[in-house]
């Protein structure tokens, strides 16, 4: 599933040109910088642009876990792989911090944590003086702990600082012919469990499972919510009909139950990112 950005009309050209320049200026004054990389939309715009801007004082920092699928880091090193940017991939346990394995509101806060002081480490051994990481300017709008781990650690987020929005990012991605650009929009699989449902390697290999599933069946943009032994599917609204008529409802809920869910729901409401935080009754402050 491709995402649908205008390219004209919304934007003005010259704005985001101007934009794009102030953030290669930022990055220069920095002088080398270690980017802590997802491989999603905004990580690797902001590593393109660290590396065509610093060279090889640029690098990228991949932390892995049970939580990130294989095709993430797969995609995440290709993309280096093609661009010519020095790639650090290193192992993170986040489940050896009680409140994440509790799966607290907070949950993110240990997780980001966990990876920027890996993403500090190896900096620090490569001779790089700074870190960063990708958070653009609409992402202070929601709920998002982990910011605040970000901003204790000293961690730059140079896409907030110059006032890029996603849509933004996007088009300046499309822009420079980086093959993220229309990339779905992706957060790790921790996200998928219900505040307080306990996050083990066992669950979280039955979400990736079933996320696997569903993208191999054409549905690119969607979740795995994970209730107990209940999988609540979450899909764009334009593709509820497919999902729900009878041969492939029957070979999804069949392959989830061979997976270790023993109920299987397709949300009605379709996909919304972050649907998790609704289940909070009163939202706790995000101060980064």
């Amino acid at each position: 599933m491709k995402i649908l950005v205008r390219t004209s009309g919304e934007v003005n050209s010259a704005e985001l040109r101007e934009k794009l320049d102030r953030l290669k200026e930022y990055l220069c004054g920095l002088g080398s910088l270690a980017v802590g990389f997802s491989g999603g939309v905004d990580s690797s715009f902001l590593v393109a642009v660290a590396a065509e801007t610093l060279g090889d004082k640029a690098i990228a920092v991949t932390g892995v876990d049970a939580s990130v699928p294989q095709r993430e880091v797969d995609e995440a090193t290709a993309f280096c792989k093609e661009r010519g940017i020095r790639h650090f991939v290193c192992k993170v346990n986040p489940l050896a911090e009680e409140g994440y394995r509790h799966n607290s509101p907070d949950r993110c806060y240990f997780c980001k944590r966990g990876i920027f002081s890996e993403v500090m480490r190896i900096a620090s051994e490569n001779g790089i003086q700074y870190s960063a990481e990708g958070s653009n300017l609409d992402d202070i709008g929601d709920y998002r702990p982990g910011l605040r781990a970000v901003a204790e650690l000293g961690v730059k987020s140079p896409l907030r600082e110059m006032g890029l929005r996603k849509s933004e990012i996007r088009l300046l991605s499309k822009m420079m012919g980086l093959s993220t650009w229309n990339k779905p929009s992706y957060a790790c699989l921790a996200s998928r469990f219900v505040y307080g449902e306990e996050i083990t390697e066992e669950k979280l290999r039955m979400i990736d499972q079933a996320e696997q599933f569903l993208i191999e069946h054409g549905f690119l943009d969607e979740r795995v919510r994970l209730h107990g032994r209940m999988a609540r599917i979450e899909i764009p609204p334009d593709d509820i009909a497919r999902l729900a008529a009878d041969g492939i409802r029957q070979e999804v809920c069949e392959e989830f139950r061979k997976i270790g869910f023993q109920f299987v729901t397709l949300d009605m409401a379709g996909y919304r990112m972050g649907s998790m935080n609704s289940t909070l009754p009163n939202k706790p402050s995000d101060n980064s």
